[in-house]
């Protein structure tokens, strides 16, 4: 059961990942509403990515509950390499699904696009073994 749920959510999470990166290619001088969008992808993203790391850690006999505590189980099984980043991204992911900002979501988009995406792709490629 609980291979088979890896694999549920990995499909799952590959197909949010290609709906954040399409997010990302938007102009968001042309279309306000892409950082909106992106955000919200990002958000969705970020759930499904930790819930991942969570089944996988489980299936390897490691118990985590919350995200803080998955990310930093996977960050010591080597399922995730930068620690720090997955640390940051939950912030972020914190602070826009708990407050509206402009300039803080413009800043947070900018994140997205340079750095947790790639944190995203890197899991994928893990999980991918586990999938």
């Amino acid at each position: 059961m609980a291979a088979e749920r890896i694999k549920e959510l990995y499909a799952d999470y590959k197909q949010a990942l290609e709906r954040l990166n399409e997010a990302l290619k938007e102009d968001i001088d042309k279309n306000k509403i892409a950082v909106d969008g992106t955000i919200q992808r990002f958000e969705f993203t970020f759930e499904l990515s930790w819930k991942l790391c969570k089944v996988i850690l489980r299936y390897n006999g490691v118990e985590a509950e919350t995200p803080r505590m998955v990310i930093k189980e996977a960050f010591k099984s080597g399922l995730i390499t930068d620690g720090d980043g997955w640390i940051d991204m939950l912030e972020d992911r914190n602070k826009t699904s708990h407050i509206y900002d402009e300039p803080q979501a413009l800043t947070i988009y900018e994140k997205i696009k340079k750095t947790h995406t790639r944190l995203f792709k890197d899991l994928l490629h893990a999980a991918e073994k586990n999938a």
